[in-house]
């Protein structure tokens, strides 16, 4: 599912009571200044950080002044095109908690065209980011989605797609909100996440709105219509209505003729044919008042009966069936004519998998005893398919095997992490050519293994006798580093196995070659 939408670089304005202070977030919450090098303040008061302490790859860049209201969009992080691979952002988050992520995309004037990528959430492809419209038009993308969190950390990452552009993917700016428990918390999102289509206040006239007492931040696209729009000053306490809409919302509203239904082709795009949660905001604008009325959509009953006072409420869907252009149909039953103050509709998409748990800790552990490793080496090691780490390969079960570990030539120091033989699924391993020292661990776990490259590095001690009971091993390098001892008989009398142990390395007695 491939959602965008835009947003003018100039309109990035906030609504009404906009200077009032922003009430604290409820746990990790991150505004993310990409390409900044030090902390800066929205005209919110909110205050956004560099983003280097959450990424390892990228160049900063600074964007001539074009009179942007945001300073998010002053700067970018850049990163390279490197076909296959993924710069991802590390955060801490609270397990089992939901999160609304938010990246922005500025690119400036540019020619040629901004480039095409895909964005990534731990193991899952999100939905791929294509600006270029918004570029042409002098204006700003963002894209939504919620998340739910596997584990303590929530990766987040571009991913470089050889079939879309020959240039680089960049982020101006990253927000990301742990949302309160009510919110969309009828969505399973241990199996699924939600990418917004459109978030919309009726009868609003303003550009994009956002409300200092919504604690997440979240942006709503004007729907005017001179003819049927409303507005109300009496206030709505929304605390107690699922998903917690800021009372604002609330101060305008399309409204009925008399006698006469409401009809809104809304989402204002064409939809793919398949499942979307929809909710849908009321409360009428006239005090001590009510309204009852039938919600349609598409022809098709979505809440019979619905009564509307002016305390409000919300009726939701989570897997309604969209297809095409969206009609919502208010139909009078009884009282004042049928209204509509606020909307949301997000397109539910399937996680992608993990990499089997015990090998993604395992390459943690790897990646902690080496230097100078590849900056794609974050997120998930084998997921989405086509984004493993740099010199990893993976199986293509419905949770991926680590198969294969080349990292010759890769320029790496450290030692070898006794890690390693917990990827039991591992047929191949080389870490040939770079500065490697220490010992060689036992891997005799590792009973698939059939190539074992160690060869041009700085390793010593002992050969281990273990690497002998491998009986599927078939190739053995070891020269040119600084081992001693004496090679085990039970590998020079394994007639299966190729192996080199010279020259270097300092055995005695010395090994044939």
């Amino acid at each position: 599912l491939r959602l965008h939408l835009a947003l003018l670089a100039a309109l990035l304005t906030v609504a009404g009571a906009a200077a009032a202070a922003q009430p604290p977030f409820r746990g990790f919450y991150y505004l993310l200044d990409c390409g900044a090098a030090a902390s800066t303040t929205d005209s919110r008061g909110l205050e956004w950080l560099p983003d280097g302490g959450y990424v390892t790859g990228g160049e900063p860049h600074q964007l001539p002044d074009q009179g942007l209201l945001d300073p998010a969009l002053a700067t970018r992080r850049d990163f390279p095109h490197e076909p296959g691979k993924k710069f991802c952002y590390e955060l801490p988050v609270d397990r089992n908690r939901r999160y609304l992520l938010r990246p922005t995309f500025f690119y400036g004037a540019s020619s040629p065209p901004p480039p095409v990528f895909d964005l990534i959430v731990d193991g899952t492809f999100w939905t791929a980011v294509n600006t270029t419209d918004d570029v042409l038009a002098g204006s700003a993308s963002y894209y939504e989605a919620v998340f739910g969190a596997s584990g303590r950390n929530m990766s987040f990452c571009l991913g470089v797609n050889p079939d879309y552009t020959s240039a680089g993917p960049f982020i101006n700016a990253l927000q990301v909100i742990q949302l309160h428990d009510s919110v969309y918390n009828a969505t399973n999102f241990t199996a699924s996440a939600m990418g917004l289509i459109a978030r919309t206040k009726f009868g609003s006239t303003d550009d994009v709105e956002r409300y200092p007492n919504d604690t997440f931040n979240r942006y709503w696209q004007p729907f005017p219509d001179s003819k049927h729009a409303v507005s109300s000053t009496h206030n709505v306490t929304s605390a107690d209505f699922w998903n917690l809409p800021p009372p604002g919302v609330f101060n305008t509203a399309l409204v009925a003729e008399q006698d006469a239904p409401l009809v809104l082709q809304w989402p204002p795009i064409p939809l793919q044919n398949d499942s979307y949660y929809v909710a849908l905001y009321f409360a009428d604008t006239v005090s001590e008042s009510s309204r009852t009325f039938n919600v349609y959509i598409n022809d098709y009953s979505f809440y019979e009966g619905l009564t509307v006072t002016s305390a409000g409420l919300s009726v939701f869907a989570t897997q309604w069936n969209l297809s095409g252009l969206t009609r919502v149909i208010l139909a009078p039953v009884s009282g004042l004519p049928p209204l509509i103050n606020a909307g949301e509709v997000f397109g539910l998409f399937p996680l992608g998998g993990y990499t089997f748990p015990r090998d993604a800790r395992a390459l943690e552990a790897i990646k902690r005893s080496l230097q100078n490793i590849p900056d794609d080496w974050n997120g998930d090691p084998c997921m989405p398919h086509g984004y493993a780490w740099t010199g990893v390969t993976c199986d293509k079960g419905q949770i991926p095997r680590v198969i294969s570990l080349n990292f010759s030539s890769m320029g790496l120091s450290g030692y070898l992490s006794s890690d390693i033989a917990r990827l039991t699924a591992l047929t191949d391993i080389s870490f040939a050519n770079n500065s490697l020292s220490g010992p060689i661990p036992n891997l005799s776990n590792l009973r698939n293994l059939t190539r074992l490259h160690l060869q041009d590095n700085k390793l010593n001690g002992t050969v281990p006798q273990t690497l002998g009971i491998i009986t599927s091993l078939r190739e053995l390098f070891l020269q040119n580093n600084e081992l001693d001892g004496a090679v085990p008989l039970n590998l020079l009398l394994n007639q299966g196995l190729t192996y080199q142990f010279l020259p270097g390395n300092n055995f005695f007695p010395r090994p044939p070659r």
